[in-house]
């Protein structure tokens, strides 16, 4: 048996939208997600337990079969072990997002928490120039992907609270620094960056060919090391994961997967579907459980754009899933599970904790069906099922293992 988890990034919207008109699911041309919903189970699955914040970190937790309450941390441990940085037990790691402000002094607005989607490379270099000026055996910088970077405080505090950025996109950012018991140390730093930023030549390079300066850092997401079982002491499988993101690679490493590297895949709009689905073919070959992440309809949710959530979504159901099917069928008894972490509504920009859509069938369910239901909220909705507990559905997945 081989087991699949499709996992779309911030693919689900609002069941009652503010405005009239199909979600992106509802809009978008998904003949292969249709087909799943048809022949199995089909409905809505609350993947972020209350009291915990709608996030990648603990949709993803959930996805992989662990219930959050009990394993998370905060998102930041799990960035750290993707990228091979090591937490003391009394070690705190911040998300470090390199971010685009507006504004005069005083007034700015998060005008873009991603900024401006800037090249790891580049990246690279504003990370080591904090490094340089405000690193020390307490604070140490390391880079990552994109705009998403990390800080370890080495025996640092952790109570304070710090906002998403991308949950005040377009906002005055006045109101949102963050606040308690060492929160002035995060302060320091982020208001330090400013000056690193500014003198830095990159940054007069990006304004010279029209591309968005980098303002500052924004440091949220803190949390420790996490402890999770591994997956396979759990259910006796071997897992491989594929995902453009340090965020999803971390869980990985901790349930011990094995990582898959796809060439193209960036983690954002532009990313190689095709290659991703290619890739994940390939290597039921060598697993019992393939995770296969795509972070595109997230991105384009973040950026409020309908039409590009509704290309990235085809996109995952054209060369993403269809491709897995056809080579499934082929290989013998299978189980396809799709779904996402989160909402990320359009009209929001930011995440939602509302329950989004699933889909579960066999390979025996999908040779014997025809039938197709439209794979998206209103339809999930209409079916009654609605699973309360995200977690339960690998192990839902997997009965009998």
């Amino acid at each position: 048996m081989k087991y699949v988890i499709i996992q779309g990034d911030g693919m689900g919207d609002l069941l009652r939208r503010p405005t009239p008109g199909p979600s992106a699911l509802e809009a978008a041309r998904t003949p292969n997600f249709d087909r799943v919903a048809g022949a199995g189970e089909f409905g809505l699955i609350h993947t972020i337990p209350e009291g915990l914040p709608p996030g990648s970190d603990v949709g993803n937790l959930a996805l992989f079969g662990y219930d959050p309450r009990a394993t998370y941390t905060g998102r930041s441990p799990l960035e750290a072990a993707a990228m091979g940085v090591t937490l003391g037990p009394n070690d705190v790691a911040f998300r470090m997002n390199l971010v685009c402000l507006s504004g005069a002094e005083g007034q700015e607005v998060m005008a873009d928490f991603a900024g401006g989607h800037i090249d790891s490379a580049a990246a690279a270099q504003l990370v080591a120039a904090m490094n340089e000026a405000c690193g020390d055996e307490t604070f140490q910088f390391y880079p990552g992907v994109s705009y998403r970077h990390l800080l370890v405080w080495r025996g640092g505090l952790r109570g304070m609270r710090c906002t998403q950025p991308h949950d005040i996109s377009d906002k005055p950012i006045a109101g949102y620094w963050p606040k308690g018991e060492g929160a002035e140390e995060l302060t320091r730093i982020m208001r330090a960056s400013r000056e690193v930023m500014a003198r830095h030549p990159l940054n007069r390079e990006r304004a010279a060919h029209g591309h968005p300066p980098i303002s500052q850092v924004w440091l949220w997401g803190q949390g420790t090391a996490p402890s999770l079982p591994r997956f396979k002491s759990r259910y006796g499988l071997n897992g491989s994961c594929i995902t453009e993101v340090d965020l999803v690679r971390g869980v990985a490493i901790y349930a011990g997967f094995k990582l898959v590297e796809v060439p193209g895949a960036t983690g954002y709009l532009d990313t190689d579907y095709a290659a991703m689905g290619a890739y994940g073919v390939r290597e039921l070959a060598h697993c019992d459980l393939l995770f296969l992440h795509i972070e595109a309809p997230d991105e384009a949710g973040h950026q409020g754009s309908q039409a590009e959530k509704v290309k990235a979504i085809e996109q995952v159901d054209e060369k993403i899933v269809g491709p897995l099917l056809k080579g499934l069928t082929s290989s013998g008894p299978f189980k396809i599970l799709i779904t996402s972490d989160h909402a990320t509504p359009v009209s929001l920009k930011t995440h939602s904790r509302d329950p989004v859509p699933f889909a579960l069938a066999s390979g025996e369910q999908l040779r014997g069906s025809e039938r197709r239901v439209k794979f998206g909220e209103s339809e999930a909705a209409k079916t009654g099922v609605v699973i309360a507990e995200g977690f339960s559905i690998v192990r839902r997945m997997l009965d009998g293992c």
